[in-house]
């Protein structure tokens, strides 16, 4: 199999996420590029780093992207936390560049 038969093929795992289970995308290069290009303009402005959260968890996590604004409002900011780093270790960025984008 070549790997021009893989583009575009994702790969998931299951998190947890307030007692229950939550299917996570890996995030592509692109993805993962456009993360760290938008952490890096807004290190140190605490709105940015929620909005970050909503850019991980809307990208990653099935399901997701059609919470609004509101809906994402309702969770707790630490198991918004804990989940993006899975997000983001599972995409191959560890705890340092997770900490960086929460940062």
């Amino acid at each position: 199999m070549s790997m021009k038969n893989l583009v575009g093929k994702t790969m998931t795992k299951k998190y947890p996420f307030m007692g229950e289970q939550v299917e996570v995308r890996k995030l592509s290069l692109a993805q993962v590029e456009d993360i760290q290009a938008a952490a890096k303009s807004h290190e140190g402005n605490d709105a940015a780093s929620i909005e970050m959260l909503r850019k991980v968890i809307g990208l990653a996590v099935v399901g997701a992207e059609d919470l609004t604004v509101d809906d994402f409002k309702t969770f707790p900011i630490d198991e918004l936390n804990k989940l993006s780093e899975s997000v983001l270790e599972f995409s191959g960025l560890g705890n340092a560049k997770a900490a960086a984008v929460q940062s």
